[in-house]
């Protein structure tokens, strides 16, 4: 089942296989996904709520890095996460992180 973001740089997704977060994580799991842009290119992309709680993990230790943050744990989550979201979505990856 495809699904489809709301501007003219629309992404449509075909999503085939189950994704699981892994054992790893220790963020909040949403009920519901939603469109996110990318905060440079204002490009949208349609995430499930999988890939939701994955990117704002992923987001927020980009930012905490960014202030300066040299957190060993923060930093492994980031890497991994950005891992995560190349092997489980490499589109949305690519709009939203890359």
């Amino acid at each position: 089942m495809g699904r489809m973001c709301r501007n003219n740089k629309s992404r449509k997704i075909n999503m085939t296989k189950e994704q699981k977060l892994p054992k790893w994580f220790d963020g909040s799991v949403y009920p519901e996904g939603s469109v996110v842009a990318n905060r440079f290119s204002g490009e949208e992309y349609e995430l499930n709520n999988i890939e939701l709680s994955m990117y704002d993990l992923v987001m927020g230790a980009s930012v905490i890095c960014e202030m300066g943050c040299n957190d060993t744990k923060i930093i492994t989550d980031l890497r991994k996460g950005l891992d995560w979201f190349r092997m489980n979505n490499a589109e949305a990856y690519m709009v939203l992180l890359d």
